[in-house]
C-alpha cells in the first residue's frame, strides 16, 4: 500500500448569527481591524476596543468592548457615576496626573474602584511617586499614559503601573514599536490606532495589544442624519 500524504484540514469562517433591533440600529461600531489585536485578559474579560469618549449617549450605542473615561478637568466623582450607570462595558477612569494629583488622585482612584471601575488612568505627568501610592491603595490596574518618547515609562513600570497607555499622535505605531522592544513581549500596552483601518493594523503590528477609538462626535453623527432626513423629505409628495 503507497503512503498517503496527510491532508490540512481547511479552516471554514465561522457563521456567527446575529440580532439587529429596529431602534438600536443606529450604534458606532468601532473598526474592525481592531478585532486583530491580541486584547487583554482584565479581571476575567478580554479587551480588544477602548472607545474614548464621555459622552453618554455614545457609550449607551456603542460596541465597544470597554470605555476609557478620560477628559481634560478634574476628576469628579458625579461624572465617574454617570458613565459607570450608563455604560454596559467595563470602564476605565481618568484619576488625574496634571493638575489633579498627589492625596486627591489617590483617594479618587480607591472610589473609582468602590464604583465599580475596571482600572484607573493617569495622564502622563503624573509623579511615580503617586503611581506607587495608587497602585498600594487599589486592586485594579493602573494604566499610565505615555506621550512621548522622552516620558519615564520605564519609572512608570516600576513605580507600579500595570499597562501602558500610549497615545503619541501621528507617531503612536513607532513609540509603540519602542517601548515594545524595551519592555518585552509580557506588557500589556493600549494605543490609539489613529483615523483609518491601516494606522490601526500598523499600531497592532507594532505591539499594542488594545486599541482606544475615537468616536465621532455627536454633532457629527446629528449632521449625517439630518442630511439624510433633508433627502427623504425630497421625494415626498
Amino acid at each position: 500500500m503507497r503512503d498517503v500524504e496527510p491532508t490540512t484540514p481547511v479552516k471554514t469562517k465561522k457563521f456567527i448569527p446575529s440580532y439587529q433591533a429596529t431602534l438600536k440600529s443606529r450604534i458606532v461600531e468601532v473598526p474592525e481591524e481592531i478585532y486583530e489585536a491580541s486584547g487583554i485578559m482584565i479581571l476575567g474579560q478580554r479587551i480588544k476596543s477602548l472607545l474614548f469618549t464621555t459622552d453618554v449617549a455614545i457609550i449607551k450605542n456603542s460596541n465597544a468592548q470597554s470605555v476609557m473615561a478620560v477628559y481634560p478637568f478634574t476628576p469628579q466623582l458625579t461624572i465617574m457615576q454617570a458613565i459607570l450607570n450608563v455604560s454596559s462595558a467595563p470602564v476605565f477612569l481618568g484619576v488625574g496626573g496634571g493638575t489633579t494629583t498627589g492625596k486627591r488622585s489617590v483617594d479618587l482612584a480607591f472610589q473609582a474602584e468602590q464604583l465599580g471601575g475596571y482600572g484607573v488612568v493617569v495622564n502622563a505627568p503624573m509623579q511615580n511617586e503617586v503611581i506607587k501610592q495608587i497602585n498600594e491603595a487599589i486592586d485594579i490596574p493602573v494604566i499610565a499614559t505615555v506621550s512621548s518618547p522622552y516620558d519615564d515609562y520605564i519609572g512608570k513600570l516600576e513605580s507600579g503601573a500595570d499597562m501602558l497607555n500610549i497615545s503619541g499622535g501621528a507617531g503612536t505605531a513607532a513609540l509603540v514599536a519602542k517601548i515594545r522592544a524595551e519592555v518585552g513581549p509580557t506588557v500589556p500596552i493600549i494605543a490609539t490606532g489613529g483615523p483609518t483601518g491601516d494606522t490601526i493594523t500598523k499600531t497592532i503590528q507594532a505591539g499594542a495589544n488594545a486599541i482606544t477609538y475615537t468616536p465621532p462626535a455627536s454633532e457629527e453623527i446629528f449632521a449625517t442624519l439630518m442630511e439624510k432626513y433633508r433627502e427623504d423629505s425630497k421625494h415626498k409628495d
